[in-house]
């Protein structure tokens, strides 16, 4: 259970005073549903301001406070600005500036002819100075003011600076004193503060080692997890797995193996035959092969007489891998099957009966195959399609379905795949208990994607060339950035793209967006899989798992929008046959520098681990580890900067724990428990109880 002491930050952001359903709503949109959550959202910078005597000392464009005499209100036509003349000591006058209707509020916060200190940003407007929206408008001196250093806080719609600080600060006096989990000697060489010190400096700018203590906290937290995770699965009984042969030998592949392939195999083999379950990551770039090696670790778990399973994150990805894995092993004996939650009735109950009496040897289905009414008869290999999109935790479910025995329980063996180049400087903090194979060779035969960039002003000449592919027999992806527009986006839509299209092609177009329902989208896929309709207009739930050979044009609307890493994996989906392929990038009229480096980097490089490389510097972390397509890296607190300098630290500090400290039992130990529950790293925890 958690530790009684963090209950205070595991309260709602909505027991804190003046919370109310107004500012429930945008704390929800930033993430900040917890007390905890306000504590760790940090500012992005801050605004130092300096106190003046008068305007002729002031710049413009610098922060400042200064006093001054409100003397005149003028109110603009319509919804024009309203303004208030105010002057310095001097006489020197001064516009107080505010849009919207303000007019009220700022009447009665500064009357006429009585003293008030301002504190704003000073502009020059024509021939007159003016504040825009002052930040503070006060009764103090200019020492209570002056000098004055302000947070300045990723916001959202709704929510202001003023109030996100009074939040925090109402969170911050939330915050308990908590143990130290620290190495006693590296807390004394940083010179860090204690861990509430730190959080309130964090939020002042007043120590330079604040954040860094708060991120080296989060990166010790995820260390100290894997390495339990690690430590927990090499104490486990697995089932040691041996293959003969009889059914690898049967596969009838179009193509020889690559160095990489055969290499990782071999790794895999070798892994299976221990007495403790393997658990290894297997990373491989867009089309490197990573089906095959699936299929065969689970043909050597078939050969050795246990059953195999895969997992996916989609349905759409599940049913495509089922696809290919009975097209694949046709001729070997072996029977696949296939479990998502939409099945049902019959079907489900005699695929349910085939897994308990083992006469299915390999499932493939969604989180569906590890529910609790989903039994096995000997599953000893779990295979994890799209790593990135399970946590540790989900991983820890597939315990509880391995081969019981006088023993006890066998934990199956566990390879997991990911298709999302990792920068080799951020696989350590994400997938830091698992041993880590890597396809870094492309099949023989595979011809290089054609990528060009396109204005959006010669949109009608992409549409003549999707044309032009169509009538030759080709089918193409059209893929935009979101589902329907709305009034706050300029994003290309599907929806209002497909219709457009669609006027243009008639019956050869078809639209697949995460909303539709798992019928109307499956329906939609097995027509152009199938090749009735060539033209797919989508979102990027196409990102993964769509194996079209047919398919060798796509087009990407709106690319600058997009990370290096994700426009990879969508250009992936095209060059899947032996057929030259084109992938066309449409950017609209505005790049910033980061975009426009982003975009020639596609035009001149298919490797998918440079690319990860290059946008780990483009973006610090980006959609690299794809948890969040937001722009940052999993960590809440830890920069990308932070990552690459401290987590060495905190790896090396986490084993000092564990193997000379005494672990979790012991006095730094049991702080450190706090630390993992502190950052959800529970899990780390609960294994230590056999959970």
């Amino acid at each position: 259970m958690r530790p009684e002491l963090l209950n205070p930050l595991f309260a709602t952001s909505a027991s804190l005073p003046g919370v109310g359903p107004v500012l429930a709503r945008p704390l929800e949109r930033l993430a900040l549903t917890r007390v905890r959550d306000l504590l760790y959202h940090l500012p992005d910078r801050f605004v130092q301001r300096r106190a003046v005597a008068n305007l002729d000392d002031a710049t413009p464009g610098e922060q400042i406070v200064i006093a001054l005499t409100p003397r005149e209100y003028r109110s603009a036509p319509g919804r024009g600005p309203f303004r208030v003349l105010a002057e310095d000591v001097l006489g020197n006058i001064c516009a107080l500036t505010w849009f919207g209707r303000n007019a009220g509020w700022a009447k009665k916060s500064l009357p006429l002819g009585e003293r008030k200190w301002i504190a704003g940003r000073l502009d020059q407007f024509g021939q007159m100075l003016q504040i825009v929206h002052p930040d503070h408008v006060g009764e103090g001196g200019g020492g209570e003011l002056g000098q004055l250093i302000e947070p300045v806080y990723p916001l959202t719609e709704g929510m202001t600076q003023g109030r996100l600080t009074t939040l925090i600060q109402l969170a911050l006096a939330e915050a308990p004193e908590l143990p130290e989990w620290i190495e006693p000697g590296l807390l004394a060489r940083e010179g860090w503060p204690a861990w509430r010190d730190a959080l309130v400096l964090a939020h002042r700018g007043e120590h330079p080692g604040a954040r860094d203590r708060l991120a080296y906290d989060e990166l010790l937290a995820n260390s100290l997890a894997l390495m339990l995770v690690r430590d927990a699965n090499r104490a486990r009984r697995g089932t040691p797995l041996q293959g003969d042969g009889r059914l690898r030998g049967k596969l009838s592949l179009p193509f020889a193996l690559t160095g990489a392939q055969v290499r990782t195999i071999a790794e895999i083999e070798s892994d299976m035959a221990q007495g403790a379950p393997m658990l290894r990551l297997l990373q491989g770039d867009v089309g490197s092969g990573k089906t095959v090696v699936a299929l065969e670790a689970m043909l050597i778990a078939v050969e050795a007489g246990t059953q195999a399973a895969l997992l996916a994150p989609t349905e759409i990805l599940a049913r495509q891998h089922y696809d290919t894995l009975v097209r694949m092993a046709a001729g070997t004996g072996v029977t696949i099957a296939i479990l998502t939650g939409r099945d049902k009735g019959r079907a489900r109950e005699s695929t349910l009966l085939g897994l308990l009496d083992g006469s299915i040897d390999i499932i493939i289905g969604t989180h569906a195959i590890f529910q609790d009414s989903v039994a096995y008869r000997n599953l000893a290999l779990v295979v994890i399609d799209e790593q990135h999109r399970f946590g540790v935790g989900q991983r820890l479910m597939l315990a509880q379905k391995g081969q019981t025995s006088r023993e006890g329980r066998r934990t199956p063996h566990c390879l997991a795949m990911t298709a999302t180049p990792i920068p080799r400087t951020l696989t350590l903090a994400q997938y830091g208990e698992m041993d880590v194979s890597r396809l870094d060779e492309m099949p023989p035969g595979r011809q290089p994607i054609d990528t060009r960039v396109v204005t959006i002003e010669r949109m009608g000449d992409v549409v003549g060339a999707v044309s032009r592919h169509l009538a030759g027999g080709g089918q193409a992806y059209w893929v935009c950035p979101m589902v329907r527009e709305n009034e706050n986006a300029d994003l290309a839509a599907a929806e209002a793209r497909f219709a457009a299209l669609a006027e243009r092609f008639a019956g050869d177009v078809v639209l697949v967006h995460g909303q539709l329902r798992p019928e109307a989208k499956d329906a939609a896929m097995a027509a152009f899989s199938g090749g009735a309709k060539k033209l797919l207009v989508a979102t990027t739930v196409i990102e993964v798992g769509v194996d079209v050979p047919n398919a060798t044009l796509m087009v990407i609307e709106q690319a600058e929008r997009f990370g290096l890493a994700q426009l990879h994996q969508l250009r992936g989906r095209v060059g899947r046959g032996a057929d030259k392929s084109t992938c066309l990038l449409l950017r609209g009229d505005a790049l910033s520098e980061t975009a426009r480096d982003r975009l020639g980097l596609m035009r001149e490089t298919q490797d998918g681990f440079r690319l990860a490389e290059e946008d780990l510097h483009l973006r610090g972390g980006g959609e690299l580890l794809g948890t969040r397509q937001s722009g940052d890296t999993p960590f809440r607190v830890a920069t990308l900067e932070q990552i690459t300098r401290l987590l060495p630290l905190a790896h090396h500090d986490a084993r000092l724990l564990i193997e000379r400290d005494g672990g979790l039992e012991a006095t730094r130990g049991q702080a450190a428990r706090v630390l993992l529950y502190l950052f959800e790293r529970d899990w780390g925890v609960q294994l230590l109880r056999g959970g």
